[in-house]
């Protein structure tokens, strides 16, 4: 498990630097780096139960917030999200935000099953 929450540690990390040219980077760095510092805690055998809940419920709110667009995306029947950096049309910019949530709220998920599961993290 140390070198699977180290991986994610190092992963949610380099997601967090990369948003520093984002048109709306401060919250995406900082729930990034939330996630990375969760995972680098749980590699180092420090998980803190709460954080890794609170944060697990605020990603959680924050992918429900964007799930009518990405519904809305998946009845347009999915067109590309992938055509170039650049968000030409509103969907692209919530589709790809919901999928960035949905992969920090597997992370976390992972984190609350480890934390919760053992007594002594």
């Amino acid at each position: 498990m140390k070198i699977l929450n180290g991986t994610l540690a190092l992963v949610f990390a380099l997601f967090a630097a990369l948003q520093y040219n984002d048109s709306d980077p401060l919250g995406w760095i900082l729930v990034y780096g939330a996630v990375a510092l969760c995972c680098l805690m749980a590699a180092l055998g420090r998980s803190n139960k709460w954080l890794v809940m609170g944060l697990t419920v605020v990603v959680a709110i924050w992918m429900l917030t964007l799930l009518p667009g990405f519904i809305h995306w998946l009845r347009m029947g999915m067109p590309t999200i992938t055509g170039s950096m650049k968000a030409e049309e509103e969907h692209i910019e919530v589709v790809r935000e919901f999928l960035g949530l949905f992969l920090a709220l597997l992370a976390m998920l992972h984190l609350v099953r480890m934390t919760w599961s053992n007594p002594g993290a």
